[in-house]
């Protein structure tokens, strides 16, 4: 069998021959069994592919097994000596006989699901050690283009890519499996009035959306002092509330604009009614003291984990999306906001156009990827101010059209009691009245308009938004501050 010299390099060794992990043994009764029983084809190559052999005869062997059967052929000892017999490592272990050895090691195998389990450890071992030497030996280069940061988040999305090799290899599947799952879901709905999807918070947008569908991008868009981040924070409250009775489940806050400590102020003052700044200055009173104390011991319970790393790339964010899923089984991901990303590419970065493509399309993989809601935060283009109707549109999205394209969900966030407050005429005038007389009718009125739905109906919803306190509502009539 073939040695393999492998190099490793340490600080005070130059080389040093390492015995990488194999079971070659294994391997003989898996091609064996193959040969034996060309029915468990199928159920081999859902576990292992030829690459997790050790021994490269092996995987040749292996590759022929699955090549010849799709042909329709039987992969016996007879056909594989026919497309081997020009394979010199074939020749020199002896050909047809080697095969009958194959498979005559076979008869002792009990369970071939195990024997494929043991070989594909024995490759994540192998890569594990083919990781970390790349991780040593990038680590003594120094280059201006790979900083250390960079390389900390190329090694841990290498090691999570290692992590779920395996785990989603189909991205296929039988149109009558996917006809029983929408038949599932249809009936869930009709016999279980509560959502599908995780709770926004709001009944009226819960009623258009159906909740956060798993899988989505959801993209939450609108202009400076519009409340979009208090919005997203609420939201984000009301799935952890939803959430709590499963510790096991959490939601996750990536803010890239604000510290960990400013949005669990907001929280708190969303969650208190009090303001955190009337906190601070020492202007509330013991009841209202006690009150935010009070707060803050609930929101502990909370399963909530928040993440302020100012900004990341897209391939930064997709490894601590995929590590906090992993540990923290995370059901819907918040991101504050899309502008503050960074794509991964020299060449995104040289274009905005295709770097925020770049990052929308990253946004979706994820969301696909581990079949979760991703809601990220936009800006909206300036163009909004220079029209009389200051209405967001698809248009109006910053930069790219891609956003437009990638999101299943569009959605903008629009006060006009913030475009009118600045409007106000002279006191004392007749315009001043009128003023007056439209700001009552808009007061605490937020419009978010769901200007896209990929598998629904869009609309406008009213909502009522105190600014004071970062707290959206549904609009139920009027509201008295």
């Amino acid at each position: 069998m073939t040695e393999i010299n492998h190099l490793l390099q340490t600080s005070n060794l130059e080389k040093e021959i390492c015995k990488l992990p194999r079971n070659i043994e294994a391997e003989q009764i898996l091609i064996g069994a193959m040969i034996r029983n060309n029915g468990i084809c199928d159920a081999v190559e859902d576990i292992i592919k030829a690459e997790a052999l050790y021994e490269p005869l092996h995987q040749r062997i292996f590759e022929q097994i699955i090549k010849i059967r799709k042909r329709g052929i039987v992969a016996n000892e007879m056909s594989l000596e026919m497309f081997l017999k020009e394979d010199s490592g074939f020749i020199e272990c002896g050909g047809v006989q080697y095969l009958a050895r194959l498979v005559a090691k076979a008869s002792i195998a009990l369970d071939i699901h195990s024997i494929a389990k043991i070989i594909w450890d024995t490759y994540l071992r192998r890569r594990l050690i083919e990781i970390g030497q790349g991780i040593i030996n990038d680590s003594y280069s120094y280059d201006i283009e790979s900083p250390a940061q960079i390389q900390i988040e190329q090694a841990m999305t290498k090691l999570f890519n290692l992590a779920i090799t395996g785990q989603a290899e189909r991205t296929y599947a039988k149109l009558s499996s996917s006809i029983a799952e929408v038949i599932e879901k249809v009936n869930l709905v009709k016999h279980n009035p509560e959502l599908l999807g995780i709770t926004t918070g709001f009944h009226d947008l819960n009623q258009l959306l159906g909740g956060l569908q798993k899988s989505d991008l959801l993209i939450l868009a609108a202009r400076p002092s519009m409340g979009k981040t208090a919005f997203a924070l609420n939201m984000a409250l009301n799935a952890c509330k939803a959430l709590q009775k499963n510790t096991e489940e959490h939601v996750g806050f990536f803010s890239l604009e604000m510290s960990a400590e400013q949005l669990t102020a907001r929280f708190m003052t969303i969650e208190s009614g009090i303001s955190y700044y009337k906190a601070l200055t020492g202007k509330i009173s013991d009841f209202e003291l006690r009150k935010f104390l009070t707060t803050s011991s609930k929101l502990s319970d909370l399963p909530l984990i928040i993440d302020d790393t100012p900004a990341l790339s897209i391939s930064a964010l997709r490894t601590k999306i995929r590590l906090l899923y992993q540990l923290y089984n995370l059901r819907v991901v918040f991101i504050d906001y899309l502008q503050l990303l960074r794509g991964t590419t020299k060449r995104s970065s040289e274009n905005r156009v295709q770097e925020i493509s770049e990052i929308t399309q990253g946004l979706k993989a994820i969301a696909k990827e581990l079949n979760i809601p991703i809601i990220a935060l936009s800006q909206l283009s300036r163009l909004v101010e220079q029209r009389d109707d200051k209405k967001p549109q698809l248009s109006d999205l910053r930069e790219s059209g891609s956003i437009e394209q990638d999101a299943d969900i569009v959605m903008f966030l629009y006060r006009e009691e913030y475009y009118e407050l600045r409007k106000q005429p002279d006191e004392g005038s007749s315009k001043h009245r009128d003023w007056q007389e439209k700001m009552e009718k808009i007061r605490n009125i937020a419009d978010l308009i769901v200007a896209k739905q990929r598998n629904g109906p869009i609309g406008n919803i009213k909502l009522y938004f105190s600014s004071s306190e970062g707290v959206f509502k549904d609009y139920t009539g009027r509201y008295d501050l």
